[in-house]
């Protein structure tokens, strides 16, 4: 018997990463600011903006410590309403109270993006916006820029699964005020743990640069992207200098040295990760108790999982189905019936006066989530979409009737 592939290991560290490694792990010399120059974190720095078309790039601990430091960047006032979607994950709401605002939820449809006639009616008297591309499923860029631009209100991408994905030829990540990205585990490229954040904002970026633990004059050792010779990074740290709390959310050079030699590797992981994601949906979509939301029409996605919704099933069917599935060896996650998940916005207590999304709560009672790495075979897509639709079949499938009579 076949056995169904492994979803949780990701794509080995390229070789190219040891030799860095190694000398890191023989001179000990892990923190980014001990040396001169050309330290793995800043090397990866002017890499990574390089790469996604920014002027600047900051490396730090995680997604959630960059959308932390980009909200305090933008000097935001204490109690500031931050609106976000109602299905993204803990960490989004959570940054916005660590920094002190207050987090506001908008309503998401059935295809997984903000509804925009609720998203319009919540931006009054909103000083900032979070635009989660969850699970890279992008909303409307364009019309959520026009509203955002027409009020002057900043908004910030929490691109942590949309690494590779575009709106328009666009990089995610670079629309917006500032961008945010993680390098944990389950992303297109993998630390373990990390993030970064890009932006063309210098007054921003100094900011978010003091704060996450630029302390003395290590302000001094970053820069932006190659080519960029304007004055208004050193202009901006100047006028920050010792005037702002530390909060040592820096990233290290071993992480660094992990996620360099995978940016090579990014378009290629990009494009398998659409093309295995297109093949499942597809024959998923052959299903009649299976959806798979479409992309917008200026999305072109870099998906490591496929999401769907269950149709015409109760909640003891869905339920059901998710254990036949992880009978046969694939794990589904059905966001609004795992309990406790992090991405179901009921489970975020922490939120004084937590409103009620019931569009939002509709779609994620419905909506699954399993992991499709971009180093499966066709052979291995193919098992795991078998095992979902015969999942699927046999919960939908009704009983025979018993037979009477003699």
């Amino acid at each position: 018997m076949t056995l169904p592939p492994n979803v949780h290991d990701a794509e080995p560290i390229p070789a190219t990463a040891r030799a860095t490694i190694d000398a890191l792990m023989q001179s000990g010399d892990l923190f980014r600011y001990t040396a001169a120059q050309d330290a793995p974190v800043a090397l990866l720095e002017s890499e990574f903006a390089a790469m996604m078309g920014s002027k600047y790039a900051l490396a730090v601990s995680s997604c959630s410590a960059a959308l932390f430091l980009s909200l305090k960047a933008l000097g935001l006032p204490r109690d500031a309403r931050v609106l976000i979607p109602g299905f993204t994950f803990a960490a989004v709401p959570s940054a916005v109270m660590h920094a002190d605002c207050q987090p506001v939820l908008c309503e998401v449809g059935e295809n997984y993006r903000i509804v925009l006639d609720d998203f319009r009616a919540k931006l009054e008297n909103v000083q900032a916006v979070i635009i989660s591309h969850m699970r890279g499923h992008t909303s409307d860029m364009d019309a959520i820029m026009t509203l955002c631009d027409a009020q002057n209100i900043p908004v910030i991408e929490d691109a942590a699964h949309s690494l590779g994905t575009t709106w328009g030829g666009r990089n995610i990540g670079t629309i917006g005020r500032v961008g945010c990205f993680s390098f944990q585990s389950y992303k297109m490229i993998n630390a373990g743990e990390g993030g970064i954040l890009i932006t063309d904002d210098a007054d921003l970026v100094a900011r978010a640069v003091i704060m996450s633990g630029a302390y003395e004059h290590n302000w001094k050792k970053h820069k932006g992207a190659p080519g960029d010779n304007t004055p208004d990074l050193e202009l901006a740290f100047a006028r920050w200098q010792n005037k702002l709390p530390l909060y040592n959310l820096r990233m290290s050079n071993l992480s660094a040295a992990v996620i360099r030699p995978q940016l090579p590797e990014l378009a290629r992981r990009v494009r398998d990760g659409l093309s295995n994601h297109d093949h499942v949906a597809k024959r998923l979509n052959g299903s009649p108790y299976i959806t798979v939301p479409a992309p917008l029409a200026q999305e072109q996605r870099a998906p490591d999982s496929i999401q769907f919704n269950l149709v015409g099933l109760d909640d003891t069917a869905i339920n059901a189905f998710a254990a036949a599935a992880e009978s046969r060896g694939v794990k589904v996650q059905v966001f609004g019936q795992s309990q406790d998940n992090a991405r179901a916005f009921w489970n975020w207590q922490f939120i004084p006066d937590l409103p009620e999304l019931p569009k939002t709560r509709e779609m994620l009672m419905r909506a699954c989530d399993v992991r499709l790495p971009v180093r499966l075979s066709r052979s291995e897509l193919d098992m795991i979409a078998d095992i979902l639709l015969d999942a699927v079949s046999e919960v939908a499938t009704p009983a025979p009737a018993p037979a009477y009579g003699t």
